[in-house]
């Protein structure tokens, strides 16, 4: 592989974001998970959104969880966030708010997975270290013309193991950085193999194979879900609950029940009281992980101010200080367009 003309790509090529202006090893660690499956562009307004919040690891640690929560509203997978918070209270314990940056140390730290120790070494620390992630495996995968399934840990062995042979003695993150930012530009899921500058020596481009590679497994199988969903109010206020587990654990909810049974059973099933109905909204799609939801919300009235186990009256002009799914967020500015 040629190495000079891949630097030279990417020093040429290489986008502006505010993550390289100043490549601290905080701003690194933050905007490494943010990018992890959500694009650069996406990930821009939320990493300098945080880093006005929490500019660094003691802010984070001393922040409440639900602040934090609330800053990654949007990007999905809430562990991660979860565990940026875990982690930055463990650094402010174990390492009075520094990073480390030595492998062995980084390894403890929860939510520190392979690639996000390697970006920390490379990018931050500038050690010579392999950074693996979904791009650089493509761009290797087709280089090398890997045939085996690349999600196999015998597959992302040998992968590292080719990454870590190639990155020179001399600035090895920037050959690093420039791998990924290839993978996202050039040799993306359709190859624009005229634009590569490494090209040339392309075992894939060779057999005309790209389209086939790297191989993965099947997708699993999208679920459909229908969902009624009840906004319940009374007056000046709105019933709620937080949910306690699972992919959307720590977030804000409005009651919902699956779509099998008619809304007027189900609200009355789980009010056992009397509630007027006032309009219906706009269906709601809300796409995560392998579910395709479809939401059916509802605007109701409540008689009486009552008090549910699991759930909490807030008022409506502060919904939007609660995190909430992309879903039930649609909902909320569908209320908000009607005050």
């Amino acid at each position: 592989m040629d190495i000079e003309a891949l630097k030279k790509w990417f020093l040429e090529q290489k986008r502006d974001f505010a993550w390289r202006v100043s490549p601290t090893s905080y701003a690194v660690w933050i905007s490494e998970v943010m990018l992890q499956q959500t694009r650069a562009k996406v990930v821009e307004g939320y990493f300098e959104r945080w880093m006005i919040l929490f500019p660094n690891v003691k802010a984070l640690a001393l922040a409440p969880q639900e602040e934090v929560i609330k800053a990654w509203e949007g990007l999905g997978y809430y562990n991660r966030a979860r565990n940026l918070h875990l982690a930055a209270k463990y650094i402010l314990k174990k390492y009075k708010g520094v990073i480390p940056d030595k492998r062995e140390e980084l390894e403890k730290i929860k939510g520190l997975g392979p690639y996000t120790v390697g970006a920390l070494l490379s990018f931050a620390f500038h050690q010579k270290a392999a950074a693996v992630d979904a791009n650089v495996t493509r761009v290797l995968a087709r280089y090398y013309h890997v045939e085996e399934d690349v999600t196999k840990a015998e597959t992302k062995q040998l992968i590292q193991l080719k990454t870590e042979n190639l990155l020179p003695e001399i600035e090895p993150w920037v050959c690093m950085e420039a791998l990924i930012e290839l993978g996202s530009l050039v040799c993306g899921k359709v190859a624009k193999c005229i634009k590569c500058p490494i090209k040339e020596g392309c075992k894939t481009r060779e057999l005309k194979s790209q389209h086939l590679l790297p191989k993965k497994p099947p997708k699993k199988k999208v679920e459909l879900l229908h969902r009624n969903v009840i906004v319940l109010m009374y007056q000046d206020s709105v019933l709620l609950r937080k949910t306690g587990s699972g992919l959307m654990a720590d977030l804000y909810e409005f009651p919902y029940f699956e779509k099998e049974k008619p809304q007027e059973e189900i609200l009355l099933t789980f009010l056992a009281r009397e509630a007027i109905y006032q309009q219906h909204l706009n269906v709601v799609n809300h796409t995560f992980t392998h579910f395709k939801a479809t939401l059916f919300p509802s605007i109701w009235r409540a008689l009486r101010k009552e008090m549910f186990s699991n759930y909490i009256w807030v008022l409506t002009k502060d919904l939007t200080k609660f995190p909430f799914s992309a879903g039930h967020r649609k909902i909320i500015q569908q209320i908000e367009g009607m005050r």
